[in-house]
């Protein structure tokens, strides 16, 4: 979208990209892996959000918006970790024929 930024040097304003990756990634960690992994990456995050408006690149909106499409994707595209989500298999038929069997669950 076409918006100025608040310094005036560009129309790449909204959203802010930066905001965008750095929630996507706490958002990741927190769904996958809770929310031990998931609060300090969420502070990080916040704290990207604010350099940008501190920099005067964008402003809340810009921050805001950022913020939503990087957990959006997230939750539509993350499942929590699996402990269990390979198998491997050994068969034998009188010692003469092997077969090896694979099974991953994404």
């Amino acid at each position: 979208m076409n918006k100025n930024r608040p310094d005036g040097s560009d129309l790449n304003s909204f959203p802010s990209g930066h905001t965008s990756v750095t929630f996507q990634s706490a958002s990741f960690l927190q769904k996958r892996y809770g929310l031990t992994y998931g609060i300090p990456a969420y502070i990080i995050a916040s704290f990207t959000g604010y350099s940008r408006i501190n920099a005067n690149k964008h402003d809340l909106w810009d921050i805001f918006a950022g913020a939503i499409i990087g957990i959006g994707s997230t939750y539509l595209f993350t499942t929590p970790y699996q402990k269990k989500h390979m198998e491997l298999t050994f068969s034998n038929n009188k010692g003469r024929v092997f077969l090896v069997g694979f099974n991953f669950t994404f």
